[in-house]
């Protein structure tokens, strides 16, 4: 175990959280600050094939005890640390704004609160499930959930706290131990995290993180055959890795791989709110998986519609996150600052036009420009292919038909939003956008309980209140001849 080391007055452990205690590796790997580059905040721990199976083991031991126990009494650890998250949102909120560069304010007021809800929120609802009983053929049935083992949770560098509880939150609920995965890229507040189950009272090895490479402990975690559930958020083409590895060893397996979403927007729309949240769309830095980066606008409204929309945009204000002023932070990575103005530059070779943006705030820092692309064509690769940046499209429609058309265009669909002043048309657009969530007139209001994932490449699967929980759990139907037994 090494020395913990102080980042802006925060404590904070470098090492792996294995089996209740802090464990380190050979081998490290550094985290920046996003929003000032200079600015080294730690080496942390970097995992390698043993401590992937030493994580593998610690969950395996303890697993039999904590599925053993009531939902009720898993509950009771689960509420006390959203009370620790919600006593240390001060300390969590920091650490990520630093760590991933997203905007402090939205920490503190909602983020990192987000993620004592979803500890509450599962808790809750494993708690109040009711098995499904019904009478068949002289049988009295029963559908039971049992605790399916070690689940492995791998999580994004965005919004890396509220992912990382959203994911580990039901699996704890189900039964199950759980190994977390931060990203490489933002691994922070997992690391605070740790401290708080740990202060929570968490019996040893029920849950435990380790940080490090994908392409070293990621593939060693995937593949242990003592690994019984798997869940990720990122890429298309990590999903495809791991997927092999689960399908080798027959275990389920959910992704939300990210998407293309559509922000479709009709004539009889109030143009003002559907302009304003657009440009919303620039915030983190469009580093945002569900964002609408594809603004699809009937033709008749296209100048008001721009209007409005540039002068929203102009309102952003890039800078330090940790100031109030700032709407859009920085971009997590130089590596994903030239992936994001290699998407750019292509556009502009191919014949698309730049409207607005297209570059560097200012030269060697990680922000772009919030940056608008009319296509050449509906097949241009920034209107195909995530970004992942602050990088949105804009396309316009003569009919319904060719709208709804242009917003299912692409092999993505996570989410989309339609924008419509009329009932009947928000219903049967609603219905028509291809997406795993659609928001009309409105954007990112979650239910916890509703069914979270995308169609297409956008995913796998679906997460939020009892699919997650059923994923989670082995389903078993009891069936008992009536009469049988007294």
């Amino acid at each position: 175990m090494r020395e913990r080391i102080d980042i802006a007055g925060i404590s904070i452990s470098p090492d792996h959280f294995i089996g209740g205690k802090r464990v380190s590796s050979p081998y490290t790997f550094e985290t920046r600050c996003p929003f000032d580059w200079s600015w080294k905040l730690a080496d942390m721990a970097r995992g390698t094939v043993t401590t992937a199976a030493l994580a593998a083991q610690a969950a395996t031991d303890a697993f039999p005890a904590w599925a053993a126990l009531t939902t009720a009494e898993r509950g009771a650890y689960l509420h006390r640390l959203a009370d620790l998250i919600e006593a240390n949102v001060e300390k969590l909120a920091l650490i990520e704004c630093l760590d991933m560069g997203m905007v402090l304010e939205s920490l503190r007021l909602r983020v990192i609160l987000r993620g004592a809800a979803n500890f509450r929120n599962y808790a809750d609802l494993a708690s109040e499930h009711q098995e499904r009983v019904w009478s068949s053929r002289g049988t009295a049935n029963r559908v039971i959930r049992m605790p399916a083992g070690p689940a492995l949770i791998i999580t994004p560098w965005n919004a890396p706290f509220m992912l990382s509880t959203w994911k580990c939150a039901p699996a704890l609920a189900a039964g199950n131990t759980v190994i977390l995965k931060p990203a490489d890229w933002s691994p922070l507040s997992a690391s605070l995290l740790a401290d708080l189950i740990d202060e929570a009272g968490f019996p040893a090895g029920v849950f435990n993180i380790v940080q490090g490479l994908g392409a070293e402990l990621g593939n060693a975690l995937t593949s242990d055959p003592r690994i019984k559930r798997i869940s990720f958020t990122g890429s298309v083409p990590t999903a495809r890795v791991i997927g092999k590895a689960a399908a080798e060893n027959i275990v389920p397996f959910t992704a939300e791989l990210g998407g293309k979403s559509p922000l479709l927007v009709f004539a009889d729309a109030d143009i003002d709110a559907a302009a304003k949240k657009a440009a919303g769309q620039y915030d983190d830095s469009g580093q945002v998986c569900m964002a609408g980066t594809r603004i699809i606008v009937e033709e008749s409204v296209r100048e008001e519609f721009l209007a409005k929309f540039h002068a929203y945009t102009d309102a952003h204000v890039m800078g330090d996150s940790r100031d109030g002023a700032t709407t859009m932070s920085a971009l997590i990575h130089p590596v994903h600052v030239s992936r994001v103005l290699g998407f750019i530059d292509r556009a502009r070779a191919a014949g698309d036009t730049i409207v607005r943006g297209g570059k560097l705030w200012k030269e060697g820092a990680n922000w772009i420009e919030p940056t608008l692309i009319v296509p050449k064509s509906n097949d241009s690769e920034v209107v195909q292919n995530e970004v992942f940046g602050p990088v949105l499209t804009f396309q316009t429609f003569a009919s319904e038909a060719e709208g709804i058309a242009l917003a299912n265009s692409t092999a993505f669909g996570l989410s989309g939003m339609v924008y419509t002043g009329s009932a009947e048309r928000a219903e049967r657009v609603g219905r028509a956008v291809r997406g795993g969530t659609v928001w009309v007139n409105t954007f990112l209001v979650r239910d916890l309980t509703a069914p979270f994932g995308g169609i297409g490449i956008s995913g796998i699967g679906r997460e939020g209140g009892d699919y997650a929980l059923d994923f989670h759990s082995d389903l078993k139907t009891l069936q008992i001849l009536e009469g049988s037994v007294s």
